[in-house]
């Protein structure tokens, strides 16, 4: 049996904010240059929409072995955001994970919708797609960094 409602639905993803540890005991976040629309060439987490038939956690270690080629990271979920505005395409609700390693540990590579990546110091980021520097700001205080 099939159901549909008359009333709209948020579109969800996920977003990966991953934590590289420098040798000076310093933390870095990977980032991705998006290779699309909304915000092409702008730098935002990995991340992206779930498949229908995935966990939550499945979908964000999928979106992050997809973009970036890590896939060995634990990852932790910390907060949901929703704020109506915070995606251009539509109603959006993401969840975010974090997750910490030894930046020598992470071998990124960009790949999938990802035109690049890069590692950006967490006090000195650039500006970021959708609400990318409020999702980081929360995932620091929920890292304890």
């Amino acid at each position: 049996m099939s159901y549909t409602y008359k009333y709209p639905r948020p579109m969800v993803t996920v977003d990966a904010v991953v934590f590289g540890e420098c040798a000076d005991n310093s933390y870095e976040v990977l980032l991705i240059e998006r290779g699309s629309p909304p915000f092409k060439g702008h730098w935002a987490l990995p991340g992206g929409f779930i498949d229908m038939e995935e966990t939550l956690k499945e979908s964000v270690v999928r979106e992050l072995r997809e973009e970036t080629g890590i896939d060995s990271l634990e990852l932790q979920q910390f907060y949901t955001f929703g704020n109506p505005g915070r995606d251009p395409r539509g109603r959006n609700i993401t969840v975010a994970f974090w997750g910490k390693e030894l930046k020598s540990r992470l071998v990124p590579k960009a790949g999938s919708d990802a035109k690049s990546y890069k590692w950006f110091n967490i006090n000195k980021l650039p500006q970021l797609a959708f609400d990318h520097n409020e999702v980081i700001a929360k995932a620091i205080k929920a890292a304890g960094l």
